[in-house]
């Protein structure tokens, strides 16, 4: 546990910042600088580059998490490894690219908000594949890096200086130096900067060599190519899971919804950062511990990662609800006051899938990796047939309870098979004291009365909050890491 302590640490600085970033980003400029219109289309521009790697890239990231311990010699060589990895995906994502050039019309034909959105994608179209194809060798690199525990800097790439590229180009629209087309051009030159960055990190750090593939990557091609498969099935079935929603919004309510739900979206995926932030590290041991079959090393970290997780995510999901009205005052537009709700819901949504823990990880790193996939695709296809159902009633809270009773469902079936099949139990009654404590601390955050200054109204309303959180925390004892970090700060202020 030490080492996902000291890893989590520096990852959870780059995470924080970077989100605290992304909030400045997302709440003030964007929203001072971009139509409602304009946010839903790089929003959009995200989700396909995401959804079209999780594909092209054939679950690379997952075959070198768990295979690469099996391969690794000391020249660093692999048995040329690294070589097997870049040629399986550069062909992949040649093949891909291809279809995507094919049915770039069907593409862009698929459109069910206003002409000028539509538009966009249709001048926007070619810079897709560019900013896939770099995100694809940033994630290869980010991979093989985390394989050798050296997680920091990549970090740091992806949340703060791509974060940083967004800031300046909403900047510069805001000051009307360039238009929405020069915004998107800065996000395809970071992407661009940042594969050199991290490619030249990971040749510094030896993380591998290229070398000719020798007979033991030959005798296991079979097994890389179907876990690969498999892992491209249960990841691309999660990709179109967390975006199913946007796509069908933007059939069922048009592109300004898109906006609004995308943005409720992303700040409640704040939740989700300490969990990024262990999972890291944790991965990596996860992936090592399941090769020595160490199934006790496996349930401890299970616990732990679900008690912090849950803290932590309770706490933040706590501050929006008792800064509702100071988000709104931040967002700016009149269009997202009739919709906080779905803030609340889909927050709450993340908050059972940190609580989870890390339950899928183990089981897709596990001789029963096809369940995964298997989960995952019933999951799409429960979430798109609760999406036809509810959208067109509740609009975005439709598509948010949809997204809420299918990430709950998922978060069960594994939790039930680790308990049944390996008697895992992440959970304890101090999950209950933890959201007793959020509830209490919800309550007394909604009656402070509020203040005409808003920057002070957040800092003492959240202020309170916390403090009585970590306090009532510390006392009921949920989390021994929690009072170990209080009991080795405290005496030194006596």
């Amino acid at each position: 546990m030490n080492l996902i302590k000291k890893q989590g640490i520096y990852n959870s600085i780059w995470l924080y910042l970077g989100t605290a970033l992304g909030f400045v980003n997302l709440i003030i400029i964007f929203q001072r600088s971009l139509t409602i219109e304009q946010i839903g289309f790089y929003n959009l521009l995200i989700a396909l580059v995401a959804l079209f790697n999780q594909f092209a890239s054939l679950g690379i990231s997952n075959v070198i998490t768990r295979y690469l311990p099996v391969f690794r010699t000391p020249d660093h060589k692999h048995h040329g490894f690294a070589t097997y990895v870049f040629l399986l995906c550069g062909v992949s994502f040649g093949l891909f690219s291809a279809l995507f050039y094919v049915f770039r019309e069907q593409v862009i034909a698929f459109k069910g908000g206003k002409a000028a959105t539509a538009s966009l994608l249709s001048n926007y179209y070619p810079y897709i594949l560019p900013i896939a194809g770099c995100a694809l060798l940033f994630l290869i690199q980010e991979t093989f890096a985390r394989t050798i525990f050296k997680t920091i800097f990549p970090s740091f790439l992806r949340e703060i200086v791509l974060r940083l590229s967004a800031t300046v180009g909403a900047l510069l629209v805001l000051g009307g130096w360039v238009g929405y087309g020069g915004f998107i051009n800065i996000y395809l030159f970071t992407n661009i900067l940042l594969v050199m960055i991290i490619s030249g990190y990971v040749y510094s750090i030896k993380a591998y060599s290229i070398a000719p593939m020798d007979y033991k990557i030959q005798e296991n091609l079979k097994p890389m190519l179907y876990f690969g498969f498999y892992s491209t099935l249960s990841g691309g079935s999660f990709s179109l899971l967390q975006n199913l929603d946007v796509i069908l919004l933007k059939f069922f309510s048009g592109e300004a919804m898109v906006g609004v739900y995308s943005t409720f979206f992303a700040i409640a995926q704040v939740i989700t950062l300490p969990a990024k932030a262990l999972n890291i590290t944790s991965y990596q041991i996860i992936a090592n511990a399941w090769k020595e079959n160490e199934l006790e090393k496996i349930n401890r970290i299970y616990g732990k990662t679900t008690i912090i997780q849950c803290l932590v995510g309770s706490l933040l999901l706590t501050g929006m609800i008792i800064n509702r009205e100071n988000l709104l005052n931040l967002l700016h537009k009149p269009e997202y006051r009739d919709h906080f709700n779905v803030l609340i819901v889909v927050g709450l949504t993340f908050l059972i899938d940190a609580t989870g823990g890390i339950n899928q990880a183990i089981v897709g790193f596990s001789k029963h990796y096809r369940l995964v996939m298997v989960v995952m695709i019933a999951a799409s296809i429960v979430c798109f047939l609760l999406n036809i159902w509810l959208i067109p009633t509740f609009n975005l809270l439709g598509a948010a309870f949809s997204y809420l009773i299918t990430i709950s469902l998922t978060n069960f079936t594994f939790w039930l098979y680790l308990k049944l099949n390996y008697h895992m139990q992440p959970f304890s009654g101090k999950i209950l004291l933890i959201f007793l404590t959020a509830g209490i601390c919800i309550g007394v955050g909604i009656v402070i009365p509020p203040f005409a200054n808003l920057v002070f109204d957040i800092i003492f309303r959240s202020g309170i909050v916390m403090i009585l959180y970590a306090l009532i925390s510390y006392m009921l004892g949920v989390s021994p890491e929690f009072n170990e970090i209080i009991d080795k700060y405290l005496p030194r202020r006596k």
